[in-house]
């Protein structure tokens, strides 16, 4: 069990033992007002003032953080380190109770030390805890209570012995594009000088035509950086372009001049402390690995997106969860039996998005660096591939950042070619390349697509098919002249268009909402019926308006004009049918997907034989344009 430390004073090392290192703070209340606090502490009980370093707990009262933020995952530090303890160190004043509780995989709670204070002026509480019966799951946090007096708690620490010393973190930002976001969170950043003093280099990569620099904020805020900002200014090379160059810069040199990386979005609510719990447990596994954060919803900031992901790119699809990861979890709530909803169990991920992600210079140095795919895919494919070099990937609970929601963006954007072509080439490097099962995919979009008249979203599968199949040397300029082709694409498809509800001169009764009814019990049943309709022409409905919601192939696919809300809310598609370009790309999808049968595998090896040239330091200074 558990108990209570000395009073000693941290030093560099105690009797030849390693010095500790900061593994989480202890935090009562987000970065803003806009982050939730019960993400951070819950007041079970009486009344507390809860700031972020520091709680003040009136008399009769009792808080916990077994929270998102507030519990120090021990199942994810016994599996992957060779971590054997925490300690837990708080400033306390007053009078009152603080408990040290931990969890098993079923979230049965047992009190792992205890230490009572009355009248006691900023007195160091200390406990230590091995860190050991967490293998399958289960956390720690604290626990404090006040009677007929208060109690104040603040500066909590979880520190452990790290393996080998801190290396020094670079942090890179891509950006595009989206100055006040960006500039938003270099600001977080430089407001939390606990979690600065752990980077070096903060290199923002900016891409676009708006830059950061045009702005007056800019100099405020590159002051309060100082030192640590680094500006780089390039052309737009995409999400893959944009990280790939500081990982290009921050791997420069001998490897003892090398820096890990941790990649941030630009437009993300940026909790600092992300920076504190990667970067220590980085420096606290046996070998390297990425380690990655986890993603709220912006728009709906209690909820985790997903805690950990998969991929199935035959089937053109990623995003997908492991099995007994949280997905799209109300962190706020509570369970079935009235417990906290946190991701008790470990679920081990096998890659982590780059909304935040720290990758070692090591792994680095061992596998190349990212595709030149301009953006989607290029972080799950390099998950995969350090996977297939013996580096796992580890998605850290309580480790996260707020980025905008995914299910409020449409898919019916130019954006969707780079996630089908490139998915497509992860097929090729990362699977057998089962052609069988690559064109049941690509038929099923298809079809489905177009009897829903998606005739936009068609032309953007088939030609990121296309461009597959002609070779890797599609990448040779990083994919920006396919990121300009497939917007000249699409405007030629007049349902590509978002319009404004107040543009619709439609009379308003010719607008009314036609709900979906369930989904149908035989989806091949129905999609023959579908068919039927738009052979015979004879739709049940004429014009009508579709919830975002509602948006199904099987349900749009039901009118001859659908008025259709796009996810976003902002605006409406409108889907008209169309019987000659059904034919039009029916047709060139019959080809695509014969030329996928016959080509696919020969095409699959390509890809596998140029990945070395496409991801070497070599190919990325030629596309930035610089000397080595």
């Amino acid at each position: 069990m558990a108990a209570p430390a000395d009073d000693r004073e941290t030093g560099p090392a105690d009797g030849g033992r390693p010095a500790p290192i900061l593994a989480q703070r202890g935090l009562f209340f987000g970065p803003s007002g806009k982050a939730p606090e019960d993400l951070y502490s819950v007041v079970e009980m009486g009344t507390a003032r809860r700031r972020r370093h520091r709680i003040d707990l009136s008399p009769g009262s009792r808080v916990h953080t077994n929270t998102y933020f507030g519990r120090f995952h021990a199942t994810y530090w016994q599996r992957w380190t060779p971590v054997t303890e925490v300690e837990v160190e708080a400033v306390v004043t007053g009078s009152g109770r603080v408990r040290l509780m931990a969890s098993d995989t079923n979230k049965v709670w047992r009190v792992a030390a205890v230490a009572d204070v009355e009248d006691v002026v900023e007195q160091k509480v200390r406990f230590v805890a091995p860190i050991d019966r967490f293998l399958d799951g289960g956390g720690m946090w604290l626990e404090l209570t006040t009677e007929i007096d208060g109690m104040s708690v603040s500066d909590v620490r979880w520190s452990v012995v790290a393996v080998r010393p801190v290396p020094r973190t670079d942090l890179v930002i891509c950006t595009y594009n989206r100055v006040d976001d960006c500039l938003n969170t270099l600001q977080s950043l430089a407001d939390d000088p606990g979690a600065l003093a752990l980077v070096g280099t903060v290199e923002v990569v900016d891409q676009g035509s708006d830059p950061l620099e045009s702005r007056e904020r800019f100099l405020d805020v590159a002051a309060a950086l100082g030192e640590h900002l680094r500006y780089v200014r390039q052309p737009n090379l995409g999400g893959a372009g944009g990280f790939t160059r500081g990982l290009f810069d921050a791997t420069a040199g001998a490897p003892e001049e090398q820096s890990d990386i941790l990649l941030m979005d630009d437009d993300v609510m940026l909790e600092p402390e992300i920076v504190v719990r990667l970067t220590s447990f980085a420096a606290s596994t046996a070998t390297p690995m990425i380690i990655g954060g986890q993603m709220l919803n912006l728009l709906h900031p209690g909820h985790l997106h997903v805690s950990a992901e998969r991929a199935d790119p035959e089937k053109l699809v990623n995003g997908l969860e492991i099995a007994g990861a949280l997905r799209e979890a109300y962190l706020l709530g509570l369970d079935e039996r009235n417990l906290p909803i946190n991701q008790e169990r470990r679920v081990d991920a096998e890659y982590n998005g780059w909304w935040s992600c720290l990758i070692p210079a090591a792994i680095v140095r061992e596998i190349g660096y990212p595709l030149p795919v301009f953006f989607q895919w290029d972080d799950v494919e390099y998950g995969y591939r350090a996977r297939a070099h013996g580096f796992p990937t580890v998605t850290l609970p309580g480790a996260g950042v707020w980025h905008a929601d995914f299910g409020w963006k449409d898919w019916d954007e130019w954006h969707r070619y780079f996630n089908l072509r490139n998915a497509l080439i992860m097929a090729a490097l990362h699977t057998d390349f089962s052609t069988k099962r690559v064109i049941t995919r690509v038929g099923h979009l298809l079809s489905t697509y177009l009897i829903a008249m998606h005739y936009g979203l068609t032309a953007t599968l088939l030609q990121a098919v296309e461009d597959f199949l002609d070779g890797p040397e599609i990448l040779d300029d990083g994919s920006v002249a396919a990121a300009a082709e497939i917007r000249r694409i699409r405007a030629a498809y007049p349902e590509t268009i978002v319009h404004p509800m107040s543009e619709m001169s439609d009379d308003f009764r010719d607008l009314q909402i036609v709900r979906a009814a369930n989904e149908p019990g035989n989806l091949w049943l129905t999609f023959a019926k579908r068919a039927a309709y738009h052979v015979l022409g004879r739709a049940p409905h004429g014009t009508g308006t579709v919830a975002a919601g509602d948006a199904h192939w099987w349900h749009v696919s039901l009118f001859d004009r659908a008025v259709v809300t796009d996810m976003g809310e902002t605006g409406v598609r409108i889907r008209q049918r169309d019987p000659e370009r059904v034919k039009t790309l029916a047709k060139r999808g019959l080809v695509a997907m014969r030329r996928l049968r016959s080509e696919g595998p020969a095409v699959a090896q390509r890809y596998r034989d140029d990945m070395g040239r496409l991801t070497s330091r070599a190919n990325w200074a030629r596309l930035y344009g610089v000397d080595e």
